[in-house]
């Protein structure tokens, strides 16, 4: 949600800020602007629009000349506060002085803008980035240092922000400040620039600087120095990333989430690559101190959201039924704002592709502080996530990289697919180290995990049969999911996947919940796809399948090939797979859900990759 792309170098800098730009389009935005300092005028020269970035580079392209400058900052907004509109659009400028980039919520931005008001600062947006502006602008009265300027109008502000700052009084200065909100500093030669992630700055640098909670950093061309949140120089490693430019390309794909499903089958492999041998886990993938933690835990604890949150309860039904440990698991924005009780124990596990979910990180941390206040209280930490450098990893005692790669469509693809492998590895590894499972039966498990992605390149050849079913959702408004056991939550994950994309009102439900209540919804106007393994409970769900026929509901069945469920009028059936266990079941039978949404997001002629309303990242609340 929201981006931010800024720079400073001897060259003209738009190209590279309008690139990068379009390189975080998925995060997900309405609204886009630019704002550079212009050599020739001295003055700071701003570009703002509603809609997408083409709209942007349409307005700039009536004037080029006045936004060619060395130093600039660049938005995509995600409107949180004020509606969609060129006024609220970043960045702002405060008296034509400094101009301001902001990415998170300011939560006492009102009573700061009253203060100000009072002052004779007047407000042209309704947003609440607005008064950092002004802030800015008001220390810089007393002061011609930008850094210091910045530095006290960020200490009065409570909330979340990454910031990307430039003033005519420092025109050979860039200010980048980051507190809850993730911003890294690309590294180039004669020139940096900083944005919300790298794969902004892909054109331009392959080494990055990650800014660390309350860090603030004074950036010119030829160097950078960085402050803690104690106001001391700070030491923070370049590290050189592995992502290519070629991986956030579309290649021959029509769209990001496309492209994304059909690498699944190379993601799942780059999750295992390390961490298991032919016949077992290697536990101290999770870590130098796994094995002593997890051999001392009696319960877990999951925290998620959203497509996390599918993959969490998958895992609960795998670690209740696999190892008898007990799980639990809770979305992240109703845990962090209540009591729970903590037991001694406990190994939580956050579960976030870019590491950076608001409500996921803010759980962690109300979970460390209690541990900080508790010193008695024996508990352990560990993240699951996409990006290594990530604020979940940095602050989780324990880590592990799902390897992915980048994940550029808004609906999570294989993103849940390797959080449900790297879920597997941990129940595996805790089950091996308590010795909960044998070996023989660590084997087994290992060996679905070796022909899962062969599974999933399966399952990828029903597409063209998805396709004609997906026409069949041209004219419809709502579809029913249903699943059991492990295959309930991919339903529940094969509803918010077609709602997200298509925008069809979609829900999922136990298949034995039928009679309390879904029955009443089913008519031919309501699809119903279910998923039938060929498990313990497949004779109850041929049952509730007959329940939905009688009533004239038309059925989409994804079964297992020995499951044995005839095509008929009204049941259309997709033989997927076979030969799959607990683990590998629900991973493939996922895979012709995600196809499905697709294909009837594009017989419904929707935006798949970057749907209305959403954002990729949700690093805000």
């Amino acid at each position: 949600m929201c981006g931010i792309v800024a720079g400073i170098a001897e060259r003209n800098v738009l190209p590279i800020l309008l690139g990068g730009l379009r390189k975080l389009e998925y995060r997900g935005y309405d609204s886009a602007g630019i704002a550079v300092f212009n050599d020739e005028s001295k003055t700071l020269q701003r570009v703002r629009a509603i809609g997408k970035i083409k709209n942007l580079d349409a307005r700039i392209q009536q004037n080029p000349q006045a936004l060619t400058g060395k130093i600039g900052i660049a938005h995509t907004r995600w409107a949180t506060h004020g509606a969609a509109s060129e006024n609220n659009a970043h960045p702002h400028i405060c008296n034509n002085k400094v101009a301001v980039v902001h990415n998170g919520i300011i939560e006492n931005y009102q009573q700061i803008k009253t203060t100000q008001i009072q002052k004779g600062y007047q407000f042209s947006s309704e947003t609440d980035t607005e008064v950092i502006a002004h802030a800015i602008h008001q220390q810089l009265e007393n002061t011609d240092d930008l850094l210091k300027a910045v530095s006290q109008a960020t200490s009065g502000l409570k909330g979340a922000y990454a910031l990307g700052v430039i003033s005519i009084s420092s025109p050979e200065t860039l200010i980048a400040a980051r507190k809850g909100s993730p911003l890294v500093i690309g590294v180039g030669i004669g020139e940096h620039f900083i944005a919300s992630d790298v794969s902004a700055l892909l054109p331009v640098t392959q080494n990055f600087i990650f800014l660390e909670e309350g860090d603030i950093a004074k950036i010119t061309r030829k160097s950078v120095e960085i402050f803690d949140v104690d106001g001391h120089l700070a030491s923070r490693p370049i590290k050189q990333s592995s992502l290519t430019l070629q991986a956030v390309e579309l290649g021959n794909h029509k769209h990001f989430m496309h492209k994304e499903i059909f690498e699944q089958p190379q993601a799942v492999i780059n999750a295992l690559e390390g961490r298991i041998t032919d016949d077992q886990v290697l536990v101290s993938s999770f870590g130098q101190q796994a094995e002593n933690i997890f051999k001392d835990i009696k319960q877990i604890q999951i925290i998620a959201c959203g497509t996390s949150y599918h993959a969490g309860l998958v895992a609960k039904y795998w670690i209740e039924d696999i190892i008898a440990l007990p799980c639990q698991i809770e979305v992240a924005s109703e845990y962090r704002y209540r009591n729970p009780v903590i037991q001694d124990h406990t190994l939580f596990v956050t579960i976030s592709q870019s590491g950076e979910t608001a409500d996921t990180l803010a759980a962690l941390q109300k979970i460390n502080t209690q541990r900080t206040n508790n010193s008695s209280l024996n508990i352990a930490t560990l993240s699951i996530c996409n990006v290594a450098e990530s604020s979940l990893t940095r602050e989780s005692d324990l880590t592990c990289l799902t390897h992915a790669g980048p994940e550029i469509g808004v609906a999570s693809t294989k993103a849940f697919t390797t959080q449900l492998v790297v879920l597997a590895l941990l129940l595996t590894s805790i089950g091996k180290i308590q010795k909960r499972i044998s070996e023989s039966h660590e084997g087994r498990i290992i060996k679905g995990l070796h022909i899962l992605p062969n599974l999933i390149k399966d399952a990828l050849q029903h597409e063209e049969t998805i396709k004609i079913i997906a026409k069949e959702f041209a004219d419809k408004n709502h579809a029913l999911f249903l699943g059991r056991g492990t295959m309930y939550p991919i339903a529940m994950e094969g509803a918010l996947k077609l709602k997200e994309i298509s925008y069809i009102h979609a829900e999922a439900y136990p298949a034995g919940e039928l009679k309390h209540g879904p029955l009443a919804l089913i008519d031919k106007n309501m699809p119903v796809i279910a998923i039938a393994p060929l498990d313990d409970l497949l004779e109850k769900l041929k049952s509730n399948l007959h329940e939905v026929k009688a009533r004239g509901g038309q059925m989409i069945i994804f079964e297992d090939k020995k499951s044995d469920i005839s095509s008929e009028q009204d049941f259309t059936v997709v033989k997927v797979t076979s030969n799959v266990g607990r683990i590998t079941a629900p991973i493939t039978f996922n895979i012709t859900l995600q196809l499905l949404s697709y294909h009837v997001a594009l017989t419904k002629g929707t935006d798949v990759d970057q749907p209305r309303n959403l954002a990729k990242s949700v690093t805000v609340e």
